[in-house]
């Protein structure tokens, strides 16, 4: 038998809340959607999370704008029934979402991978979700949630008084910037946007490696390297001309990409140069920041924190190793990977939504 929370009381099963009675206690919700699924959580007035794992149901997106905000709806009152909460608990619902987007969580004009179709270009997700469940909703891309749950995770109590940057690697590379313990969202919403950050490139490629480009049309950013995509577009083509008879050079691009994480954490040569050229571009990138934001802490998420622990710990230390930073910096700051990568968006929106309330 798991004991209650402080002010909870109610019936545990295993780790996970099954119904609970909340005396005068409100709560937030976190909503994380993706291209297949949302994930919930709910956070309580002092900062514990009533959920330690994963409760997903179908986003279904690709069926419209209103199936998919009915799909939020049913994903919250899912989360609320298993912790055994009413709506009236709520105080605020946080949501994330793949961007691009607006700071108050308007679909780029342009569309998104994940909002293609031209019915969302231009959807007010945060504003149709607010409608749909009659509460206050804050919004934040995907990688910033993740980004500010990864600063709490680390800093706890003192998370007002550090700073950080976070980098997403997946299909493309996502991620966040925080100060003072709050998300740096920027005028148009677009700040920590760190996959279209231009990295040097002068000692990252190999010898007639063509120069990487980005879907965004960028040539040489981050994400042009360090990405799957990337890696499909700009990386694998490349190294398979260099690893003749390579098992993946008979396969669909695409499916190789996918396969090269599996060869790495098996010490595949090929693949691990693939990964060292990341490595050296998060790198890169990480010392652009230090030079601009001096953060307290970088974190990585994203396919690697899924690898096995001997890969995962070697890539973070190759990201440290191509990271330059005074030795002031490199005494002060922290490298780690970020925790709870499959709950980290749900619980930093959630987070987010938090921080906007007051007693």
């Amino acid at each position: 038998m798991v004991t209650p929370p402080a002010g909870l009381t109610g019936i545990f099963r295993g780790s996970n809340i099954v119904a609970v009675s909340v005396p005068e206690q409100w709560v937030v919700v976190g909503l994380d959607n993706g291209g297949t699924s949302n994930n919930a959580t709910v956070l309580d007035r002092s900062g514990r999370f009533l959920v330690d794992r994963l409760v997903e149901t179908p986003s279904r997106v690709l069926e419209g704008p209103e199936i998919a905000v009915k799909a939020l709806v049913e994903a919250l009152d899912q989360v609320l029934t298993l912790t055994g909460l009413s709506r009236e608990s709520v105080r605020a619902v946080g949501l994330d979402t793949p961007g691009p987007a607006s700071a108050e969580g308007i679909i780029s004009s342009k569309g998104a991978t994940n909002f293609s179709e031209p019915v969302w270009h231009g959807f007010d997700f945060r504003g149709a979700l607010e409608d749909g469940v009659g509460l206050p909703v804050v919004y934040n891309n995907d990688g910033n949630a993740a980004a500010l749950y990864a600063h709490h995770a680390c800093f706890g109590a003192e998370a007002a008084r550090h700073s950080s940057i976070s980098a997403i690697v997946g299909t493309g590379l996502g991620g966040g910037v925080i100060e003072a313990g709050h998300v740096i969202k920027g005028a148009a919403g677009m700040a920590g946007e760190l996959g279209h950050v231009h990295i040097p490139l002068q000692g990252l490629l190999g010898e007639g490696q063509p120069l990487p480009v980005c879907n965004c049309g960028f040539v040489g950013d981050a994400e042009s390297v360090t990405s799957l995509t990337g890696i499909e577009k700009n990386l694998l083509p490349y190294w398979l001309t260099r690893f003749e008879g390579h098992e993946l050079a008979s396969l669909p691009i695409g499916k190789a990409a996918k396969l090269l994480r599996g060869l790495a954490v098996d010490g595949d040569e090929l693949a691990l140069q693939i990964f060292e050229q990341q490595a050296m571009a998060l790198g890169r990138l990480f010392t652009i920041a230090g030079n601009f934001t001096d953060p307290s802490a970088y974190f990585v998420g994203g396919g690697v924190v899924e690898a096995a622990p001997r890969f995962r710990e070697w890539f973070l230390a190759r990201v440290r190793a191509h990271t330059e930073l005074r030795e002031e910096q490199a005494r002060a700051a922290i490298f780690a990977l970020v925790p709870d990568l499959d709950m980290a968006g749900a619980r930093g929106a959630a987070l987010a939504a938090r921080d906007t309330l007051t007693d």
